[in-house]
């Protein structure tokens, strides 16, 4: 059988050798299965921009399908692509459209069909807990009280007490009154959790939730996306209501079900694991906060030795709630400060981190530019900025809808200048993107800590089917020195090394900021 190298991959064996030295044990295919591969995050404005508007669209997420499936991804989760009024896109004027900026529901299928011929899977957000104000449902709701689509939001009067209430849908606010909003000329206010320009949706109407699975359909049946990403997931019912919260996600994943027996859904519930885990019978997949925040802190601390026990009592707790649940890791997101940022912009430390994600369990979910070490810090817009494909002067594919404050070309070596450099960051994440694509343990298998009784040391087993290996991360800046214990002495096969980490007989050194992997 002839075996053909792309360059992609010629890339990664020059950074095997040069940079980092890794030894990985050759595999002929890719193990992993989407939704177990690794999923990238898109916010479309800011990605590629095929037209010069200065806007990130659709035609340009096509061009780079290539880009993706070379980074070793097997899904992408696109931020909302519907009509709206803001940059960000969350507040939605139709729920059945594409946004004009970003082009058209014909160049949305198109990049479908092409990401699919790929093999890589496709989830939108899909925003639910509130519309925009600015959708004509909402418009004509204010507008006349009789309208068919007044139930399809939350109303009060404006001398009701439960304006003065303690707040219904939220994080602890002390004062409910912020959230109700007035309507000049009405004697009525509407509820909006997160802001006056986001109503939010009145889920005990029996009309809006056929609406919303009438949508569902459509983008499943239709269009052909292979499922969605649920924003503010805990917000669908006011908080002391959260068993109607639990029940309407799995009343909405059968409804799904029933179009597409393979959809996939993602929820962001952001709460702490006993909150989290009644939503994981209608919402298989959740994006695990508690790790991101965890393996950040671990870094900056350069601690491991806790990391490994704490995310395994999640996850035993979470499969008493659902045995088959997805555990959507990741770094940051839109909404947080990017890992770079969040490390000091220490690269080792970055790095880090992401060899941290990919050797855990889950399912592991990038952001846009984290492959290339992209800065970015609150206000929002400054954590999603544009990509950077190449060089400014010959970049014409960069969004500049926002002048960046972080990531910039003085601040960041662009795409096409990492990919030439085998020691890059993003030849980094592509080592241990590959590492983790072709290892059913790094993918599939299940986590047993190992306490080697050193803070700097992070350590665990990964198992499944007839592949077993040891993961050692030294997340400190010094050269650590140890001996595995008799109970390790099987693990004697470096699978996968980098920096100068080393194994003879018991002995390991592990230089700063290094992963050695072995196998029985």
């Amino acid at each position: 059988m002839k075996k053909i190298f792309s360059r992609s991959w010629v890339t990664l064996l020059l950074f095997v050798v040069i940079s980092l030295g890794p030894t990985v044990a050759a595999q002929e295919a890719r193990v992993s299965k989407w939704p177990r591969g690794i999923t990238y995050e898109i916010f479309v404005e800011s990605f590629c921009d095929s037209n010069g508007d200065g806007i990130g669209d659709i035609r340009g997420m096509t061009s780079k399908l290539d880009y993706l499936k070379e980074l070793g991804v097997e899904g992408i989760w696109l931020m909302p692509v519907n009509p709206s009024p803001s940059y960000h896109k969350y507040d939605v004027t139709d729920y059945y459209g594409i946004h004009p900026d970003y082009g058209t529901l014909e160049d949305f299928k198109i990049f479908i069909k092409e990401a699919h011929k790929r093999n890589i899977h496709v989830i939108m957000d899909m925003v639910l807990n509130h519309s925009s104000s600015q959708h004509p449902w909402f418009i004509d709701a204010k507008n006349n009280e009789n309208s068919r689509y007044r139930d399809y939001y939350v109303w009060t009067h404006k001398d009701d007490p439960q304006t003065k209430a303690p707040v219904k849908k939220g994080f602890g606010d002390s004062d409910n009154s912020r959230h109700w909003n007035a309507v000049p000329g009405s004697d009525y206010l509407y509820y909006s959790y997160f802001g006056g320009n986001m109503p939010d949706l009145n889920y005990d109407n029996p009309r809006l939730r056929e609406e919303v699975f009438k949508i569902g359909r459509f983008w499943l049946t239709e269009i052909g996306v292979d499922g969605f990403r649920l924003d503010a997931a805990r917000h669908i019912f006011p908080e002391e209501r959260a068993i109607d919260n639990h029940n309407w996600w799995v009343y909405f994943r059968n409804e799904m079900l029933k179009a597409d027996k393979d959809v996939y859904i993602v929820g962001e519930v952001w709460a702490p694991a006993p909150e989290v885990a009644p939503y994981m019978k209608g919402i298989p997949a959740l994006f695990d906060f508690d790790l991101g925040f965890a393996i950040t802190r671990s870094v900056n601390e350069e601690r491991g030795d806790s990391l490994v026990a704490g995310l395994n009592r999640i996850r035993e707790f979470y499969k008493t709630v659902n045995p088959d649940f997805i555990d959507a890791t990741f770094l940051t997101n839109h909404d947080q400060n990017r890992i770079m940022s969040a490390v000091g912009n220490d690269g080792n430390k970055a790095r880090m981190a992401a060899a941290l994600l990919f050797t855990l369990p889950g399912s592991p979910y990038l952001y846009y530019g984290e492959e290339l070490g992209m800065m970015g810090k609150k206000p929002d817009p400054y954590i999603r900025e544009p990509f950077l494909w190449d060089k400014r002067e010959n970049d014409k594919e960069r969004a500049h809808w926002i002048l960046p404050r972080y990531s910039t070309d003085s601040s960041l070596v662009a795409e096409r200048q990492q990919e030439k450099d085998p020691a890059s960051m993003l030849n980094y994440y592509k080592t241990f993107i590959a590492l983790r694509n072709n290892s059913k343990a790094l993918t599939f298998g299940e986590m047993e800590p190992v306490d080697l009784n050193i803070h700097e040391i992070c350590s665990f087993i990964r198992t499944y089917e007839d592949e077993s290996l040891l993961v050692i991360h030294n997340l400190s800046k010094t050269v650590v020195d140890l001996n595995l214990p008799d109970s390790l002495i099987g693990f004697n096969k470096v699978l996968f090394k980098n920096k100068n980490a080393g194994l003879n007989n018991k002995a390991l050194q592990l230089s700063p900021y290094s992963t050695l992997i072995l196998k029985k």
